[in-house]
């Protein structure tokens, strides 16, 4: 038998020329969108994928967005890839195709991930992870996930869009800085006003207060009507003078400086239950008072603003406040006994029951990093938690 001759170095070359331009016009028919069809290598073999359904238009459309467009298989082989995909892990787009959507996921999404695919098949599913780019930097992204009609697949592929988060959490830490700023500024100008209307308003009203007690003492029992209008001008000068003093300390408690977290408390709650009728007991005196000032000024702002909610909404007859520090947390928690609210559904209503006040309780304890939970139900009461972080310096003294 004669054995075949290799090809001369002519021939050799023009056959690597022509895979070339094969291999050239493969890509850039997968760049455009125009490949029906795909083979991907695997572990058990070749496997073919036929693209049905997606039109050449359809295609242009995708590869103009301006987020991540994906098509992976239910192992997460990728089968298609937008180039804007491409530039967000900066990876060449004729390499995506084929390989794996984990390679660009920590172990921790990649578990996050797992379960999502599985209820994409009914509802779709959205998560945020840190897509993990070619150059080892790191991108928050938002993966919303679809799946899609099997058009020839054994199994149906699965959709994805990945929309990239970092101007979007850009904005939300400037947000965060303008509102820390604004908190800063308000408790500025509430001690400013707490200061004048103690040094001032409050020594004036009791000047008077004085004044009319002492023309109360001059008037003779003959003049009876006068001396019972002067007493009664005296106790309304004395309940202005109070509640003058009430909104001052509201405002910027000093005792809140001097003697700690837990005595402005019971101070509050106990002027509350005078006022209101509504008693509370107060948990959590074995709290340190070893608190970062800003810590204890947004716990108390707190306070206030779910007291108040009490007051004006819940109908109540009894609250619980409890402050705890457990571990490196420090917690406080009021709960009633109210008529409650649908907590479902409050973040979508803007206006009344106490809403925005949630809003600004969940603010202040973003302020110093805490989180604010809130629990509640038509009849069923409501139990708002807050729990804030505390350096670890602070935690240790606790200790």
């Amino acid at each position: 038998m004669r054995r075949k001759s290799p090809p001369d170095g002519a021939t050799a070359l023009r056959q690597l020329t022509a895979r070339l331009a094969v291999a050239d016009e493969t890509l850039r028919a997968i760049r455009s969108g125009e490949v029906d069809t795909m083979v991907v290598a695997g572990k058990q073999g070749d496997r073919l994928f036929t693209l049905q359904g997606a039109e050449h238009v359809y295609r242009l459309l995708i590869e103009s967005m301006n987020e991540g467009a994906l098509t992976l298989t239910t192992d997460k082989t990728i089968l298609y890839a937008n180039q804007c995909f491409a530039r967000m892990v900066k990876c060449p787009l004729e390499q995506l195709a084929g390989s794996s959507f984990r390679r660009f996921l920590s172990a921790p999404d990649r578990a996050s991930l797992r379960p999502l695919m599985k209820r994409a098949a009914k509802t779709g599913s959205k998560l945020q992870v840190q897509l993990l780019a070619n150059d080892g930097s790191q991108i928050p992204v938002q993966i919303s996930i679809r799946l899609l009609g099997k058009n020839g697949f054994n199994q149906a592929p699965i959709g994805m869009v990945v929309t990239d988060l970092t101007e979007a959490r850009r904005a939300e830490e400037m947000l965060r800085a303008l509102t820390h700023r604004v908190v800063q500024v308000q408790e500025t100008e509430r001690s400013n006003v707490a200061l004048e209307l103690h040094d001032h308003i409050t020594q004036e009203l009791i000047a008077v207060l004085f004044s009319s007690q002492a023309l109360s003492d001059k008037l003779s029992a003959r003049e009876g009507p006068a001396r019972r209008e002067a007493m009664k001008l005296r106790g309304m000068l004395g309940r202005i003078a109070d509640e003058v003093e009430r909104i001052s300390r509201n405002l910027r408690p000093s005792i809140l400086d001097q003697l700690g977290l837990f005595a402005v408390m019971r101070s509050t709650t106990t002027e509350f239950t005078a006022r209101t009728g509504v008693r509370v007991k107060l948990r959590g005196g074995s709290v340190v008072a070893l608190l970062p000032a800003d810590t204890v000024l947004a716990l108390y702002r707190i306070l206030q603003e779910a007291l108040k909610n009490v007051e004006k909404h819940a109908h109540a007859r009894h609250v619980t406040v409890s402050l705890r520090q457990p571990g490196g947390f420090v917690q406080l928690v009021i709960s009633d006994d109210g008529i409650g609210f649908d907590a479902r559904h409050h973040a979508a209503r803007r206006k009344g029951h106490g809403v925005l006040g949630l809003v600004g309780m969940r603010e202040r304890a973003a302020y110093v990093g805490g989180t604010l939970t809130v629990k509640s139900g038509p009849g069923a009461g409501t139990e708002i938690a807050v729990r804030i972080p505390l350096p670890p310096g602070t935690a240790a003294a606790a200790a």
